[in-house]
């Protein structure tokens, strides 16, 4: 029976009790023996620290760990190191001295190894000493490895002590730069990638790998490396959903993958999902479940109507690489959250189209913006969300239709105070619907918004086993307005062949009542 790491981020722990592993070590190679310093931003749970761990157990001289894979074939020579991690994971900073007290614990508990230091000298200053003193003792340079260095940042973000922390841990990084002839390898992990002027200005600017096409499939899982390990749970979720294998693969990149981290658009799977995925024999939303970090909250908070007019378009790399603590521009931090990730490339423009990964995240993402701005007081969202699909799957129009229509109106006017301008009206209509059709369409269907056509845009399609549904929505207009635009425009065209049931439906919203003020359809086949 194949054993899955889930919650195990030890690559000794892993190797030693017999976990799966996907191998990759020669990337490990590779990245230890072209460079000194690196940073590399990926999402929560996505093998960081396990890569963290990786480089520990390398530069720690620990051979016996790496016999059958590629570092075996690739190290001759085997140096122990002085490795010095920290790692800002397990905890919280949104206490005033939660960070200097986590600083001088690591330091303490070396000192004890390489010698003690003037306790009156800044945290920087100190480690700077121990990592002179472990060069000097050992005949060997320092390796500094520090897992989710962002995190006091994040845990404080928009708030007073967020400004400490930067300060904090921009004059403790510095030390890389004053301790250079005393270091081996400096790696740091993390979600964000914070700009020059904040964390990483006082120390030599590392090299940024975030974005890599050489070290892309450093973290994370590859099709490649799916098919190879993860072959037999594969066959077995097969036969759970009496599917083909090709069909399950299908529905495993459908749910996980779409992560792509540089121009060559390599596909990577989220690799905690996936794991979860198989030890469950369950595709489910594993990843979304781990729960939305507080920082994200935040963003959202600030920009919650914006989200919609984020996806699905072209960005400079400077637009969403590079971060400074801006709650008014949430675009970097979603993207370097694994919210949004890179979809195209354009070459000729350096453009980059960021959109949802893949299905787990897409559903979740936008449930979450849902049951904050949706607040309907008749039911929550996802179960909303849940009948509504099973109503269109049946093709029953009405049914929905006044299920919509409660549901309209059971969100609180007064939830949207700033909606009494008809610029914001408008805004909050379309902000509605954009959030209520692409929940609509991740489950069981599949959703086109603003769909080219030969004489215009239709405003929505909803394609189903059996029924297709091409919407065109009003605003205190009239339903037999939104129908006509529909007929005229030849929406339902490309459909007339399909052997599906295709309903065309007008329908007009009342900027007065909040909800479904007229509904007319048509069954054209």
């Amino acid at each position: 029976m194949m054993k899955y790491p889930i919650g195990i981020q030890s690559f000794s722990q892993i190797i030693e009790d017999g976990y799966v592993y996907a191998d990759k070590t020669a990337l490990v190679y590779d990245l230890v023996t072209t460079g000194k310093v690196y940073f590399l931003s990926r999402p929560r749970r996505f093998g960081k620290s396990l890569l963290v761990s990786t480089l520990e157990c390398y530069f720690g001289a620990r051979k016996e760990l790496f016999k059958g894979l590629a570092m075996e074939r690739l190290e001759k020579n085997w140096y122990a190191y002085p490795v010095f991690k920290i790692d800002f994971n397990g905890g919280e900073y949104k206490q005033e001295g939660t960070l200097t007290s986590t600083l001088l614990y690591y330091i303490e508990l070396w000192e004890k190894d390489y010698g003690a230091t003037s306790p009156e000298a800044p945290i920087g200053k100190r480690f700077e000493q121990i990592l002179r003193n472990a060069c000097e003792q050992t005949g060997r340079k320092a390796v500094v490895l520090i897992d989710e260095y962002d995190k006091p940042i994040l845990d404080v973000l928009d708030t007073p002590l967020g400004e400490e922390n930067r300060d904090i841990l921009k004059a403790f990084y510095s030390t890389f730069k004053s301790a250079d002839d005393y270091t081996r390898f400096v790696f740091l992990t993390g979600v964000t990638k914070f700009s020059q002027v904040s964390v990483f200005s006082g120390f030599n600017q590392p090299n940024d790998i975030s974005m890599s096409a050489r070290y892309e499939a450093l973290c994370g899982i590859t099709q490649e490396e799916l098919e190879y390990y993860f072959a037999e749970p594969i066959g077995w979720m097969a036969k759970k959903y009496k599917c083909t294998i090709a069909e399950m693969k299908l529905q495993l990149k459908q749910q996980y993958d779409g992560y792509h981290f540089s121009d060559e658009l390599t596909d990577i799977y989220n690799p905690f999902s996936l794991i979860n995925a198989f030890f469950n024999n369950r595709i489910d939303d594993y990843w979304f479940r781990t729960g939305t970090p507080t920082y994200l909250q935040t963003l959202l908070r600030h920009n919650q109507e914006g989200i919609n007019d984020l996806t699905g378009k072209y960005y400079e790399p400077k637009m969403f690489i590079d971060y400074k603590a801006d709650v008014e521009k949430p675009l970097p931090m979603i993207y370097q959250s694994g919210y949004l990730t890179i979809k195209d490339y354009d070459m000729e423009s350096n453009e980059f189209l960021l959109d949802f990964p893949n299905n787990e995240v897409r559903s979740g993402f936008l449930s979450m913006l849902a049951s904050g701005y949706l607040k309907s007081g008749t039911m929550d969202v996802d179960t909303w969300i849940s009948a509504g699909i099973k109503l269109l799957k049946r093709g029953e129009t009405t049914a929905f239709r006044d299920s919509l229509t409660a549901f309209l109106s059971g969100i609180p006017y007064d939830v949207h105070p700033s909606l009494k301008a008809e610029e914001a009206t408008e805004k909050h209509f379309q902000y509605t619907f954009y959030l209520i059709l692409r929940l609509l369409g991740g489950s069981g269907c599949t959703l086109l918004t603003e769909k080219t056509q030969a004489v215009g845009r239709v405003d929505a399609v909803l394609e189903f086993k059996d029924y297709v549904y091409i919407f065109e929505f009003k605003l205190d207009g009239s339903a037999s307005e939104a129908l006509r635009q529909i007929e005229e425009r030849h929406y339902a065209e490309p459909y007339l062949d399909d052997p599906r049931k295709v309903f065309c439906i007008g329908v007009d919203f009342s900027s007065e009542t909040m909800t479904v003020k007229e509904w007319k359809e048509v069954l054209v086949s």
